[in-house]
């Protein structure tokens, strides 16, 4: 029994000092080829570690995927962001310059109109509208403080507008020509009017006139009503008002002649009328201001 013990005590170490030998021979560098026990116990190793290296290398790369696309998202808000931001600026900067050429179209004008007319034109921003085109009505930011009164004529850099309508002391209310209707109450709302190169002259049977009185919202027309049968009128012709009734000064653009036929009686022809103004994109207005005579 001692002998087999001694023996094995041998083995054991035998065993030992082979593996310490096989296991030194792999840490040897500059080695270029193993004997067979080398490769085997090399080869277990390396299976040994792949079973414990390829799950943490999974685990490890999905926790590396995970900061990836939070660093992704955190760039992709901050590029949203920007954009965000550029939008805006762009918006804004369109904005001014529409704004910069809509003032710059309004000095040109006045400017035109001092050539012409003595008027005063007092310009005037809208601060308030329906968004509806036709709704007839628009609040802007001249009033009573200003010098602004009822009925005084309202136009843009394109053509009459309406008429102030009613004023406070620091607003006006401003009824479009899209608020004419041809009713008995509407009457005095109407808009004496001639034709340019056509002047209408008080007592004496030449020129054109006629007295518009409704708009079309079909067909975003003007309707003027009264024309002589003999009236030189014509299509393409330039409709401006005529200062007769003294609530519109003469003169200011209305719009052009697009059609004339006979009226509900015959007795007198209607005209159709496409305003120069457009009613749907009002952001500045002039108010005529016609110096009193002394």
């Amino acid at each position: 029994m001692l002998k087999f013990m001694g023996n094995k005590r041998l083995i054991v170490l035998m065993l030992g000092l082979i593996c310490f030998f096989i296991l030194m021979g792999l840490t040897l560098s500059g080695r270029t080829s193993f004997y067979w026990p080398e490769k085997f116990l090399k080869d277990s190793i390396a299976w040994t570690q792949s079973l414990f290296y390829r799950p943490a290398a999974s685990v490890s790369g999905f926790f590396e995927d995970v900061s990836k696309l939070k660093t992704i998202h955190e760039e992709n808000q901050i590029l949203k962001k920007r954009l965000t931001d550029y939008a805006l600026a762009t918006q804004q900067l369109n904005s001014l310059e529409d704004q910069n050429k809509r003032y710059k179209e309004a000095l040109e004008f006045t400017e035109r109109q001092k050539q012409v007319s003595n008027y005063r034109y007092r310009i005037a921003d809208v601060i308030a509208a329906s968004p509806d085109p036709y709704n007839g009505t628009i609040t802007v930011n001249l009033g009573e403080k200003d010098g602004i009164k009822p009925n005084m004529a309202v136009m843009n850099v394109d053509g009459m507008l309406g008429r102030v309508l009613t004023v406070t002391e620091f607003t006006s209310n401003v009824q479009l020509l899209t608020d004419l209707s041809d009713t008995q109450a509407n009457k005095s709302k109407a808009i004496a009017a001639t034709v340019k190169g056509k002047e209408y002259k008080s007592g004496q049977n030449q020129g054109s006139y006629g007295m518009i009185q409704s708009f079309d919202k079909e067909k975003g027309l003007l309707i003027m009503n009264q024309v002589d049968v003999n009236d030189r009128l014509e299509i393409g012709d330039t409709v401006i008002t005529s200062g007769l009734g003294k609530v519109f000064p003469s003169g200011i653009p209305v719009g052009t002649v697009v059609s004339r036929e006979p009226g509900d009686f015959g007795i007198t022809h209607k005209v159709a009328v496409k305003p120069f103004a457009d009613f749907r994109h009002i952001y500045e207005v002039f108010i005529v201001e016609v110096p009193e005579v002394k």
